[in-house]
């Protein structure tokens, strides 16, 4: 193949990852193998047409074997897990709630039920800390 039409191939693999597919990284080494196969040509190096594909194969398979998942993961970080649970969130209750007793209350725009789990009597109008939640009953504590 001449040398402008693995530096094409290349630009076009290289640009339509980049551009237009999100193949997960995969075309970009596949699209640099052409690209350096391309240069080598160019440079004065003319290997016979089926050493040009077995050496595209083999950067390829190299390329993408041996730095795809380290400049991936760098690239496109794993996003942080996100708490959907409502534990460690504070609230303001709305009644005095002694230790073992339960108020119900909004949160959310919900209503639920609120148990105080810890030894202080919480005020009314006070904060208190989400401990964990029991079906629908939220467990709570004084939130010191």
């Amino acid at each position: 193949m001449p040398w402008w039409a693995w530096i094409a191939v290349g630009a076009i693999l290289l640009g339509s990852e980049l551009f237009f597919v999100d193949a997960q990284f995969y075309l970009v080494f596949v699209g640099a193998a052409a690209l350096v196969v391309g240069a080598l040509t160019v440079a004065g190096l003319q290997p016979p047409e089926w050493l040009q594909w077995a050496l595209f194969a083999l950067l390829s398979a190299s390329a993408m074997l041996g730095f795809r998942a380290r400049i991936y993961a760098r690239l496109r970080p794993p996003l942080p897990r996100m708490q959907t649970d409502p534990r460690g969130e504070t609230l303001t209750l709305p009644a005095t709630l002694p230790p073992g007793e339960s108020c119900r209350l909004e949160y959310r725009g919900s209503f639920w039920t609120a148990r105080n789990a810890g030894p202080v009597v919480i005020t009314a109008g006070g904060r208190a800390r989400i401990e964990r939640v029991d079906g629908l009953t939220l467990i709570v504590h004084a939130d010191l």
